[in-house]
């Protein structure tokens, strides 16, 4: 079943199971494709240093960069940016950044952070929506020892996301508290999006 109105489908410049999986558990049909760009190249470019304006300007340039290869399509270009304070975090490339991440984020009782997660719509070049949501996140405080065995049970799935957690697995034990929407922290804000696909009627609902 879809809810998606149009013939020919909707396409999703990502390739995060996270997002493929929101977009379909809520009856959407979609084509995950990716984006050709280089995200770190983009963001240093722009001089931007807000966690928020770094995420919204991500989400565009994946949306654009798939835009163009796609011409008549609304594309759905995503990205979601970790921020400890004035610290950004990145994807960590192996075992040991993972390990300094968490150290950084839990262990520190009741540290927050924040996932700044941003969408936006762009049809032949032209944006048509965009939003920035944000979820606040606090670990509970951990130890050296319950870090190894996080990691050693989480295995290579912790360099696939900022902060070295998934929430929808393993990565919610490391949590004693959040602030804001499933969708925000599994990196794409879905209800505003929805509402955005009804308003052009282009959903079936």
């Amino acid at each position: 079943m879809t809810l998606w109105r149009r013939k020919t489908p909707l396409i999703l410049a990502s390739q995060s199971r996270a997002r493929q999986a929101l977009l379909a558990n809520a009856g959407i049909s979609f084509e995950a494709v990716t984006a050709e760009i280089d995200e770190r190249a983009v963001q240093q470019a722009s001089g931007l240093s807000a966690p928020g304006e770094i995420a919204s300007l991500l989400a565009r340039e994946k949306a654009l960069s798939v835009s163009a290869r796609q011409p008549g399509q609304f594309v759905i270009g995503a990205d979601q940016t970790l921020a400890l304070g004035e610290r950004l975090f990145s994807k960590p490339a192996g075992r040991a950044q993972a390990a300094e991440q968490l150290r950084a984020l839990a262990t520190i009782s009741c540290q927050r952070h924040e996932l700044h997660s941003a969408v936006a719509v762009v049809r032949d070049g032209k944006i048509l929506f965009e939003v920035v949501a944000i979820a606040g996140m606090t670990m509970r405080r951990l130890g050296e020892a319950e870090i190894d065995v996080y990691l050693d049970e989480a295995g290579d799935a912790v360099t696939s996301s900022v902060g070295a957690y998934q929430l929808e697995g393993l990565g919610v034990h490391l949590f004693e508290r959040i602030e804001g929407d499933h969708f925000t922290i599994l990196g794409l804000p879905l209800l505003p999006l929805l509402a955005f696909l009804r308003s052009e009627q282009l959903l079936g609902m």
